[in-house]
């Protein structure tokens, strides 16, 4: 695990880039995690990011297809926000974990 500084805040980070400690989340650390990723937010991925940590934090597993069925934002809406790998960006912006079926 390594230290980064996000915003002017040292968080913890896997080798990944994926915070190891939720909490240590903000909103001005996921624009520059975002930035990082060639992504630039707006209020329909802090929607989507919310969601996520929601789920998250309830304990609850993420798939594409349930972030599809969220009413948040549909599966090709997802793939939009977060192009590429949209369940991997889109939870290491949120500040939680790696998804186990993410690669």
């Amino acid at each position: 695990m390594a230290e980064k500084i996000f915003a002017g805040v040292s968080v913890t980070v896997t080798d990944e880039g994926y915070l190891t400690i939720p909490s240590q989340w903000t909103k001005e650390i996921a624009i520059e995690i975002a930035k990082e990723e060639g992504l630039t937010l707006t209020d329909k991925h802090f929607a989507v990011i919310e969601y996520l940590r929601e789920r998250v934090l309830k304990g609850e597993a993420l798939t594409i297809r349930s972030i599809g069925k969220s009413g948040v934002v549909d599966t090709k809406g997802f793939y939009e926000l977060f192009p590429g790998a949209p369940l991997k960006k889109a939870t290491k912006i949120a500040g939680v974990a790696k998804p186990v079926s993410c690669v």
